[in-house]
């Protein structure tokens, strides 16, 4: 689920999407630097037919003052060469692989050493 508020709780969500079935874990992202969140969501439902129901009910639907954009989490795609992908949500992934923008493990090119 993409467009959230950045007000925008779990607990709202959990409440919108029990109307269609068993939700099982609704997790907000947040920025890991500053706690905000980042205006995407994941909802997981009981089974397919529920998420289904859910998707057809709340995608277009508006809370906090934006029309959210609900469809189903697809695996992220490998980041490589050539033209750039748009997965996850709105082009920003639906997840990260963790660690800092210098970490260069498993890459050829290994960060030079500082000059003093």
């Amino acid at each position: 689920m993409g467009n959230l508020s950045f007000s925008t709780t779990e607990e709202e969500l959990r409440g919108m999407f029990e109307a269609y079935g068993t939700v099982d874990r609704v997790s907000i992202i947040t920025d890991r630097d500053t706690g905000r969140s980042r205006g995407f969501a994941f909802i997981e439902m009981g089974n397919d037919q529920e998420a289904d129901s859910a998707i057809a009910a709340t995608n277009g639907s508006t809370v906090g003052g934006r029309t959210l954009n609900v469809n189903e989490a697809r695996p992220r795609s490998e980041r490589g060469g050539g033209a750039p992908s748009r997965g996850g949500y709105g082009g920003r992934g639906g997840g990260g692989r963790g660690g800092h923008q210098d970490d260069y493990r498993g890459h050829a090119r290994q960060p030079r050493e500082p000059r003093w």
